[in-house]
């Protein structure tokens, strides 16, 4: 069995961070960056089917946290802060919970532990419309995309999965043949009988819809120890588009 790829950046006790559909581990790279200045040895993690990591037909939040497991039982890890953005979120809850003998605080990024109904397929569809055998240049992938998304930063989000696969083909980072049609899958609430009693912190984007009022209930039948906060002036990319924010709210709860 495979153990996931990673970027390890500092020394000191363990973060683990886990990305978000169709991400990967370098989405997280300026974040690491800082928790690592402040004394951590940050785990930037690709999941299964996502960046440099091994590809499989197989995909769900319960392989996902086996995968996780393994990572850490390789590494030699435990006493972890573990944070999960989006999906990655849903993976940490779960293993949070099934495995909480390896996590000392939880961090979830903008996702709540509900089911969320497929809102992938418009973002699916873009992707699907690029002629990967014949792709010259990512500016030609932007320009087919922007047909089907508008939000420019949605697009350049996307476009870091394109890489060279070899010297005269670009494809995907991120296995598009197998996660197009789990997209129910990424949806999935966690189990109803998880709990999680160690700390936890969910943070949520002011503009973001992932979170509302009516999940905070269930978010505190399944974490019995959580605190909730918000990240002003951001969406469901709450990191990147106010990182000075999400990093100081994220690391009081961290060294706290």
């Amino acid at each position: 069995m495979e153990v996931l790829h990673s970027r390890i950046i500092g020394e000191g006790s363990p973060i683990i961070i886990l990305h978000g559909f169709l991400g990967m581990s370098d989405n997280w790279k300026s974040v690491g960056n800082r928790y690592a200045e402040h004394g951590y040895q940050v785990h930037l993690v690709d999941q299964r089917n996502h960046g440099k990591s091994f590809w499989s037909d197989d995909f769900s939040y319960h392989l996902m946290a086996h995968d996780l497991e393994r990572y850490l039982q390789h590494h030699n890890l435990d006493n972890i802060v573990l944070l999960g953005h989006s999906m990655g979120g849903k993976t940490a809850m779960l293993f949070a919970c099934s495995r909480p003998q390896y996590v000392e605080k939880l961090l979830v990024a903008d996702i709540a532990p509900k089911y969320y109904p497929p809102h992938h397929q418009l973002i699916i569809d873009a992707l699907l419309s690029i002629p990967r055998d014949t792709l010259e240049s990512r500016v030609q992938a932007d320009e087919i995309m922007a047909g089907k998304i508008v939000d420019p930063g949605l697009r350049q989000f996307l476009l870091k999965g394109l890489h060279w696969a070899d010297k005269d083909r670009l494809d995907f980072r991120f296995n598009l043949d197998v996660l197009q049609y789990k997209l129910e899958a990424i949806g999935e609430a966690l189990p109803p009988d998880s709990v999680f009693e160690k700390p936890s912190l969910f943070l949520h984007g002011e503009q973001s819809d992932y979170i509302t009022e009516e999940d905070l209930e269930l978010i505190h039948s399944h974490f019995t120890a959580v605190r909730l906060e918000t990240i002003e002036k951001a969406g469901h990319w709450l990191h990147s588009e106010n990182p000075g924010q999400f990093i100081r709210k994220s690391l009081e709860f961290i060294t706290s």
